[in-house]
């Protein structure tokens, strides 16, 4: 019986696959028409589609507006029926139906093209009225449903919803979209966690443990004790970083025999400490604190690259769940 089923799942996966794959093979010069029409949106992108269409239509939007194009979905019975006021000037619309002859969404092709809206179509059918009407027709059409009765919509919506996938991934990759960009519109959740930034994070004020190379070293070790982090930066009178010390200096330094009692931070700080910047991805903190073997990094700004602003260390991002 568990045989049966993992077999059975098994043709469900490959019908599936094989639907993506057959998309990819019919890739074209459409497909740039239709990015192109992308980017130059002077408006929001316009996902509509019915049943399961409209589900996959739904899941498209969401994705390009979280890539930084701004889209929503539009429910085309509730379209013909009044909601195509939310439609302007300069808006794309993207509609999809597997055979190209939904009725709703057909009612709704005139109404694009007296509002001068270019249509972008995923069809499973290029020769349907859907693509007589659109701008760009994508052939989204596959050989088989993966449901053994071949009616109910499987392949065709994976096949429909990769290629949407295709476009806004295409489409952000040429605007530039960054993963700064990606944080600031995912700001909940573990995904958000994960693409906090620095400043989110980081010490700064006085809770930066700072001495100057002058300090004696009794001194410092007292401010990095204060501090709680297990380092101190030291800083000229320029308030410029120019070393760090940390728990590991001091055990080298006495390994080598200094007085830690007559010995001044500038004595046995570290050079060129380690730095990044406020702007900085969280998780790229951590990357760098894997990379070499440290658990703190000193924070700086843009306009004063000399000057820390802050200190993060890897228990503030551990904490706030970053990794």
């Amino acid at each position: 019986m568990e045989n049966d089923r993992l077999t059975r799942a098994a043709r469900v996966l490959s019908v599936e696959a094989a639907a993506i794959e057959g998309v990819r093979k019919k890739l074209d010069a459409g497909f740039g028409k239709a990015v192109d029409l992308l980017r130059s949106a002077g408006g929001k992108v316009v996902l509509t589609g019915m049943g399961k269409s409209g589900l996959i239509a739904r899941k498209i939007a969401s994705t390009l507006a979280s890539t930084g194009t701004p889209a929503f979905f539009l429910h085309p019975a509730e379209g013909i029926h009044g909601d195509i006021g939310m439609l302007r000037r300069g808006d794309v619309v993207i509609a999809l139906s597997n055979s190209g002859e939904t009725e709703e969404i057909v009612r709704l092709m005139p109404v694009f093209q007296r509002m001068g809206l270019p249509v972008i179509a995923l069809t499973g059918n290029p020769d349907s009225t859907l693509s007589r009407y659109a701008d760009v027709s994508l052939d989204v059409g596959v050989s088989e449903e993966a449901c053994s009765l071949g009616l109910a919509p499987t392949a065709s919506t994976t096949a429909t919803l990769a290629m949407g996938d295709a476009l806004a991934v295409v489409l952000f990759e040429e605007k530039g979209f960054s993963e700064e960009d990606f944080a600031g519109l995912h700001p909940g959740g573990t995904l958000g966690r994960r693409l906090q930034t620095v400043a989110d994070l980081m010490h700064a004020g006085d809770a930066i443990p700072l001495v100057s190379p002058a300090t004696p070293l009794k001194d410092a070790l007292l401010t990095i004790s204060a501090k709680r982090l297990g380092v101190t930066g030291v800083v000229d009178g320029g308030g410029t970083l120019v070393g760090v010390i940390t728990d590991g200096d001091v055990r080298r330094a006495t390994a080598a025999g200094v007085d830690l009692y007559k010995a001044t931070a500038g004595a046995i700080m570290s050079p060129s400490p380690k730095r990044i910047a406020s702007t900085d991805l969280a998780a790229a903190a951590l990357r760098k604190m894997e990379e070499f073997s440290i658990t703190s990094l000193f924070v700086f700004d843009a306009g004063t690259p000399g000057r820390p602003v802050g200190i993060v260390h890897i228990h503030d991002l551990l904490k706030a769940g970053v990794g």
